[in-house]
């Protein structure tokens, strides 16, 4: 990483475009997120942030002003919003939600893909395996439930003759509905239903977009390239958990159509906590695939994918284009690097945060209690390009870049 005192100022305005992953949540969230972290990240680093509300229509968004290392910047944040599609895709019955189950086990047991994911992190698998996991107990408590009101029941035959049976029967089903409605209900604390759907919905068209998210990242292209025509310094996406993948389609899409002027911004992609492979493996991903092998050679822009081996969601070190086979011989990105969570928290945070596994899926949007080569908020709020900022720095020795999945090709 450069010294940031030893480099005149690069960035004056910088157009930032957040994509969440799979997230049902409002992007006020985010903002708020960024305004309480941002601050803390001031305070501890020593530089000046503020927040104010975006001016203007478009995405939901805010802008922010920084003065860091004696240089003023001026940032204008957007959320490139598609938590309806999320919530649109969510099943609102218990039965579709254990369909969802069958269907996408299915789709990663069988073809491998589970298995090869497995030999990478098993962390994320083991996110991905939880679900399954956490419905399957669900279901046998519910059903023992049930088979415990069926017992009672019983013990009234010599009363109620023949009709204990039913009657037996009909508590049985009320009690194992009952006991899933319970759960699907408190969700919040189990995360079992969301987490489901979250890999459900890959699944289901074996790694493809569905239409409805094609659509929508047409249009998160076209606003993209629109601020590529702006008077800013540079154009930075961020992708982040499943937005990383979202990101590198989009991207291609705007570079390969010709669509960055000469002479205007720089364009700059940050990949945080990817989980590319759990997608870029399935037998279906040939546009994603496709997309990850283009633009690992562009020179157009800046590729940096930044994980962390503490968080267990995210295929940590992981180099998303060589895992996933697709890489060219003229490959040059991403700089794949970690955030070195045990080593930029105190061992207080670090202990407070370890088993807060979406917590720390997350950190890489917060601040650090003490910042190596990256800090969120320089990065997007800073004097410097992300290129400039990095230029020179090595990737992580411990990187994985041999190819792990099965299948490979880029085109059906």
């Amino acid at each position: 990483m450069v010294d940031t005192d030893s480099h005149t100022q690069e960035v004056r305005r910088r157009r930032v475009f957040y994509i969440p992953g799979y997230d049902p949540i409002h992007p006020r969230r985010y903002r708020e997120l960024y305004r309480k972290e941002a601050a803390a990240q001031a305070a501890i680093s020593g530089y000046d942030i503020t927040l104010s509300p975006k001016t203007g229509g478009g995405a939901y968004g805010w802008q922010v002003d920084s003065v860091q290392d004696g240089a003023t910047t001026h940032a204008e944040v957007e959320v490139l919003v598609w938590s309806d599609i999320v919530r649109g895709s969510m099943s609102n019955t218990i039965a579709a939600t254990y369909l969802q189950l069958l269907r996408t086990s299915w789709e990663y047991i069988v073809t491998g893909a589970l298995r090869r994911l497995m030999r990478l992190r098993k962390g994320p698998v083991i996110a991905a395996l939880y679900p399954v996991g956490a419905l399957i107990l669900q279901l046998v408590l519910a059903l023992a439930a049930g088979g415990a009101g069926f017992a009672l029941i019983g013990l009234s035959a010599p009363w109620i003759g023949w009709g204990a049976t039913l009657i037996g029967a009909l508590v049985w089903g009320a009690l194992t509905v009952a006991v899933l409605r319970w759960f699907k209900a408190r969700d919040g604390k189990f995360y079992a239903y969301y987490l489901m759907h979250d890999y459900a919905y890959s699944a289901q068209s074996r790694g493809a977009n569905p239409p409805p998210l094609e659509q929508r990242m047409a249009q998160f292209a076209d606003t993209v390239a629109q601020a590529l025509t702006q008077d800013v310094d540079e154009v930075l996406v961020v992708g982040h958990s499943s937005g990383a993948h979202l990101a590198v389609s989009i991207l291609a899409d705007v570079l390969r159509a010709g669509r960055m002027p000469k002479g205007g911004p720089r364009l700059a992609f940050l990949s945080l906590g990817q989980v590319v492979p759990m997608v870029s493996f399935l037998r279906g991903a040939w546009r994603l695939r496709a997309d990850l092998a283009w633009l690992s050679a562009c020179g157009d822009l800046t590729w940096v994918d930044v994980t962390a081996p503490g968080d267990g969601c995210a295929f940590a070190l992981c180099d998303p284009v060589a895992v996933s086979g697709v890489a060219p011989d003229d490959k040059r990105w991403p700089l794949v690097f970690s955030a070195q969570f045990t080593k930029s928290l105190t061992p207080e945070t670090w202990a407070r945060l370890r088993w807060r596994f979406f917590r720390l899926h997350f950190q890489y949007l917060c601040a650090f209690d003490r910042p190596l080569d990256y800090d969120y908020f320089r990065i997007t709020a800073g004097p410097l390009s992300l290129a400039t900022r990095y230029a020179g720095r090595p990737p992580s020795a411990s990187r994985i870049d041999v190819a792990a999945s099965k299948f490979t090709s880029v085109r059906p």
